[in-house]
């Protein structure tokens, strides 16, 4: 594992939510070795969060680990009072310089199989949440800050089947393009990435051989995207280097279905 370079973020504090595991520890790892002091959100289990707060300290990092549930009343509340009191008892300053938000849920079914229960769950973690996230953070976001939307590739590729969650994304991406106006007068940048398919646990289809062979020929380069391929570009649009950049979606596919 590299170690942690005082570089581009450091003296700064992330927050990723769903920070824990799959693309979202990629980001923290990646953020934590750029110099910034990251909080690692879980929602559930605190087992894959104090590993990654394992990670980043063993390569020389800085990180804690904090719980809120994510897709129910005053979720934004309570996340922000847990942050404020990890950030507290590690020592750091108040306040926030880059917000990833990245916890989000799937719904894979058609149409024509979705409930209203489903339908509502799956908009109250992946849009409400971070709207009311930001909205609650925005008071500790320092002048100059980043917000970093963690899309998805499925708001320029039809995939029928995941047609609610794909709806949640693209409004994910309305937010960014509308936060990015408004708050350019405090300098601070709001972007989307946007991943395509991604070899994470979180996907046990990819265990099958033939299913991961045909999601690596979606890819331009006929492979699965990493993590880390996704945190790149989300440690790219939060550092100083992306200042000029905003308001604007980043496609993270791999190429993913340019081609007929």
């Amino acid at each position: 594992m590299r170690t942690a370079t005082m570089g581009r973020l450091s003296d700064r504090t992330a927050l990723v939510t769903g920070g824990s595991r799959g693309i979202g520890r990629s980001i923290s790892l990646r953020l934590a070795r750029d110099g910034a002091l990251v909080a690692v959100h879980y929602g559930h289990d605190p087992a894959p969060a104090a590993e990654t707060v394992a990670q980043i300290e063993a390569a020389g990092g800085k990180a804690f680990a904090f719980r809120a549930r994510l897709g129910v009343s005053g979720d934004a509340v309570a996340l922000w009072e847990a942050f404020d009191k990890g950030l507290a008892e590690y020592g750091a300053a108040p306040g926030l310089d880059i917000l990833v938000n990245n916890a989000g849920i799937t719904l894979p079914k058609p149409i024509a199989t979705v409930s209203e229960e489903e339908y509502d769950r799956v908009f109250a973690v992946n849009v409400k949440a971070p709207f009311f996230v930001i909205q609650q953070g925005l008071g500790r976001l320092r002048d100059g800050g980043r917000i970093v939307n963690i899309s998805s590739g499925v708001t320029r590729i039809a995939i029928p089947h995941i047609a609610a969650y794909s709806m949640t994304k693209g409004a994910i991406n309305t937010l960014t393009l509308t936060l990015a106006q408004e708050l350019g007068a405090r300098g601070i940048t709001v972007n989307a990435v946007a991943p395509g398919i991604v070899d994470t646990d979180i996907n046990p289809t990819l265990k099958d051989p033939e299913v991961r062979a045909r999601y690596a020929a979606v890819s331009a380069f006929d492979r699965l995207g990493e993590p880390s391929d996704i945190a790149d570009v989300v440690a790219f649009v939060a550092s100083d280097d992306a200042r000029w950049v905003t308001g604007q979606y980043l496609d993270a596919t791999g190429g993913g279905h340019l081609g007929v």
